[in-house]
């Protein structure tokens, strides 16, 4: 067998595999033995079918199995062995898929597109400018933290018509381009929250809804948070984006909650028995806890602020026609090249700060070990049970359930990913220019959304 690499350019390449009968012929061999040994055949005694009808009956999927299990493997050694960073997996060159004459060809040669990741170096940290914001903690701010607050321990009711501060549970159709529902669209029952609701005309309209009242709505207008807006109508953020029909939204009751008296009660509730006992301690333990709120949202804009300088500044150049089509190949669901071609902006910048970052982690020399990560999530736990007024458990109980959970491949994967993500807000902070400025939690939301 013989593999070798053709540069295509600097992103592209070609990886051919020869594989010649003596690779294979062995193992399919093997398998074709062993099958017949327990082959049952009308005719024949058990294990004495001919090799000849067994290789007739089975022998061309044996020789395609057996083939691509060694490519794959063969492929991945290469790849390993010659330390190759790829983008995306390889793909069989489409020009050549349906040439092969599996019952007939005893030699074969087979040819993979690879995409391979762009040579770059990251130096520009300790130049980049980027301004920092401290996020002042106002009065008004702890007053509608208290009344969130007071609304999540309150009680809900259901009046019969809707006022400004309600939330109006209902069912969300597709219509068609005549305004009516559209046969086989989408159908979601899902609440709006009116003083969430972006266009001040529908948010009016909404106050003194009814049941069964109908709207016309466009989902987009219902939160300025594109997850909320794709939550309510039951789909992903990727399809929202594609989505240009309005929905018929159809009341079906009204849910109001009346807030929780500020009182020892809400307190007890909130914080655990007996650790806050006056309106005094209570406001300045909800400052306290806005504070390092705050602090995390100015990390995430600077995070999304030093991504997007360096993102323009480096101009990673990636092999674009390959990744759409890997894109649409690899898919779990089917994906159109339209949809591709859609969103592949938006990917193509994630992947670039995924390679960006991966830089920085490795020349920072940033790990993270098993038993950091356990330490980690064992503080986490402690968090979540003090805040639930449970007793600590033991050393060795919380020990065991943070391994628990990080068996869950999903949650260790954002459990690391949270780590290295404070790690290297750390190098951010210690390396980059950084202009500090004070501004108010109301200004910091214009700047964080761009919003006038």
């Amino acid at each position: 067998m013989d593999i070798t690499k053709e540069k295509v350019d600097d992103l592209n390449a070609i990886i051919k595999v020869a594989v010649k009968q003596a690779d294979y012929q062995g193992k399919v061999d093997k398998v074709l033995k062993d099958h017949r040994k327990n082959a049952t055949i009308p005719g024949f005694r058990k294990g004495h079918v001919p090799m000849g009808m067994i290789k007739k009956q089975m022998g061309v999927s044996v020789v395609v199995d057996e083939i691509n299990k060694i490519l794959s493997e063969s492929l991945h050694k290469f790849i390993t062995d010659e330390d190759l960073n790829l983008l995306g997996n390889p793909l069989p060159k489409l020009d050549e898929q349906n040439k092969i004459d599996w019952a007939n060809q005893k030699d074969f040669e087979f040819s993979y597109e690879v995409g391979i990741a762009p040579e770059f170096k990251v130096d520009a940290l300790s130049k980049l400018k980027v301004d920092y914001y401290k996020i002042k903690v106002a009065d008004k701010d702890v007053d509608k933290y208290i009344t969130d607050v007071a609304k999540r321990y309150g009680k809900m009711s259901n009046p019969d018509v809707a006022e400004a501060d309600d939330m109006i549970f209902g069912k969300f159709e597709e219509l068609d381009g005549t305004g009516n529902v559209k046969e086989g669209g989408i159908s979601h029952s899902s609440v709006i929250i009116i003083e969430a609701v972006t266009d001040k005309k529908v948010q009016k309209s909404l106050v003194g809804a009814k049941s069964d009242d109908t709207f016309t709505i466009d989902p987009k207008i219902i939160s300025p948070n594109p997850t909320d807006q794709a939550a309510a109508i039951g789909v992903d953020v990727a399809t929202l984006a594609t989505i240009i029909s309005q929905f018929r939204f159809t009341v079906e009751k009204i849910n109001k909650i009346i807030p929780a008296e500020i009182n020892q009660e809400l307190f007890d509730k909130v914080y655990g028995p007996g650790v806050i006992s006056e309106v005094k301690e209570f406001r300045a333990k909800v400052s306290d806890e806005l504070g390092k709120g705050l602090s995390a949202d100015a990390d995430r804009k600077l995070k999304a602020d030093i991504q997007d300088k360096l993102i323009e500044k480096l101009k990673l150049k990636l092999p674009d026609t390959f990744l759409k089509r890997w894109i649409v190949e690899s898919n779990e669901k089917p994906i159109s090249k339209e949809q591709v071609e859609a969103e592949y902006d938006d990917y193509s910048k994630g992947l670039q700060w995924q390679l960006i970052e991966n830089k920085i982690i490795k020349a920072n020399d940033i790990k993270i070990s098993h038993e950091e990560v356990v330490e980690h999530t064992k503080g986490l736990l402690l968090q979540q049970m003090a805040g639930m007024g449970l007793p600590e458990n033991s050393d060795e109980e919380l020990t065991e359930t943070a391994n628990r959970v990080l068996q869950n491949e999903e949650e260790a994967k954002n459990l690391y990913m949270m780590m290295y993500d404070t790690r290297l807000m750390d190098v951010y902070k210690n390396t980059i220019k950084l202009k500090e400025k004070e501004i108010s939690y109301d200004e910091f939301i214009k700047v964080a959304y761009n919003k006038k």
